[in-house]
């Protein structure tokens, strides 16, 4: 855990101060990070304990991911929570209704460009709808390589490049879980209500950012630094204790 942020108050004492609107990272947060984007354990019991939890809060939860909305439905299960997809992007309510403009689809020739760069290199290629990602777990040394390469596409395609943990990802402008938070903050049921974020990678930060600017908060999983977060939790188990799941 992160010894220079404190733990967050309990879940029962924010709520008894008034609503409060709770946004979630999915992988590092939710379920502990895998080598691959499909070896993910979800915890048995995830998706209805995540049901309830919305229930609580009168459906003020989010989950809001760097995975696109169908990957996670094909780990969790029906999406009939709100989400934000894509790096937040890709943006649904409870009753999955688009909220906001349809996310535009990713450049062909981008991802061919990234699928011929895996073939030749240790990289491993995320397809998505709205993105792609190079994975590196496990291979430090590939790192400049593969912003080098992010760069030049991101140019080419007036794309932008997002860093996390072992991994590099071409998104579409304006692709951030700030955005999604923002939205999300705008519409019944989350207006009015005080944000809470939970997430634990580099991504995460312009969704701790939002919150920080509207008197929410924000707490970080695990030891990363330097961070905008208030409170920190140590781990994925740390998170679902907190959140009573």
């Amino acid at each position: 855990m992160n010894e220079t942020l404190p733990a967050p108050p309990p879940l029962d004492d924010l709520l008894a101060e008034g609503p409060i609107a709770l946004f979630l990272d999915f992988d590092g947060t939710l379920v502990p990070i895998a080598p691959t984007p499909d070896g993910i354990a979800v915890p048995a019991g995830l998706h209805a304990d995540l049901l309830q939890l919305a229930e609580r809060l009168d459906g003020r939860l989010a989950l809001v991911s760097g995975r696109a909305l169908d990957d996670i439905e094909t780990h969790l299960g029906a999406l009939d929570l709100a989400a934000a997809g894509s790096h937040g992007i890709d943006r649904r309510h409870a009753n999955g209704a688009q909220l906001g403009a349809d996310a535009v689809d990713f450049p062909q020739e981008v991802e061919q460009a990234l699928a011929a760069f895996v073939q030749e290199s240790r990289f491993s290629l995320e397809r998505k709808p709205h993105g792609a990602a190079l994975h590196y777990r496990g291979h430090p040394d590939l790192a400049d390589e593969g912003m080098a390469l992010a760069r030049d596409l991101a140019a080419q395609h007036e794309l932008e490049v997002k860093r996390g943990k072992a991994v590099i990802e071409l998104v579409q402008p304006g692709a951030d879980k700030g955005g999604a938070v923002q939205a999300f903050m705008q519409v019944t049921p989350f207006a009015g209500a005080k944000p809470v974020f939970i997430g634990d990678d580099v991504t995460d930060e312009d969704g701790f950012a939002v919150v920080r600017e509207t008197g929410g908060i924000a707490i970080l999983v695990g030891d990363r630094s330097p961070s905008a977060a208030h409170f920190a939790l140590a781990n994925t188990e740390a998170v679902r204790a907190w959140l009573g799941l």
